[in-house]
């Protein structure tokens, strides 16, 4: 059996991970594009370099500067939540752990360049017929898929564990 102590620290391990791919797939969309230039990967995959200065879509993002500072408050308590919710979480909580240790990765690599820019660097462009979905970058890709898998995760019930 495995210790819970080795589950959380995969966990983290996890969320490290997530923020080492995230930080280095930025610094290359940064060292190899050109800001707004359009780089076609396959047909409806393209990359653009963009800079995201507000929240989910670009929500805020003309608001002044102020918005910066609340999303970096924001950010930092949503990562301390899910950090004490991984430590309190049951371990048979396979998946809902590992969607919160995914979430926290990705919402740590975004916070690292709202601190580090003034902006989060995105660079994924996806299209249909003309219409562009607002980029993005593996940071986003992570917290979705990572909600995601904590709603996938919430149907179950954890085990009870024998107290003697």
């Amino acid at each position: 059996m495995v210790s819970t102590r080795w589950v959380k620290a995969g966990l983290l391990a996890v969320s490290l991970l997530i923020i080492i791919i995230d930080q280095w797939t930025k610094q290359a969309a940064e060292m190899s594009l050109s800001f707004g230039q359009v780089v076609a990967v396959f047909p409806s995959f393209n990359f653009q370099l963009s800079y995201n200065t507000g929240a989910a879509f670009g929500m805020l993002g003309d608001a002044g500067g102020w918005q910066r500072i609340l999303f970096s408050l924001i950010a930092v308590a949503i990562i301390a939540s899910i950090v004490f919710w991984i430590i309190r979480q049951h371990k048979e909580r396979v998946i809902t752990s590992l969607g919160l240790a995914v979430i926290l990765g990705g919402a740590a690599g975004n916070l690292i360049d709202r601190v580090a820019y003034g902006h989060v660097i995105d660079f994924v462009l996806l299209s249909w017929e003309g219409n562009s979905f607002p980029n993005f970058n593996i940071a986003d890709v992570a917290i979705n898929l990572g909600a995601l898998m904590v709603l996938i995760g919430a149907g179950g019930r954890p085990k009870p564990i024998a107290v003697c």
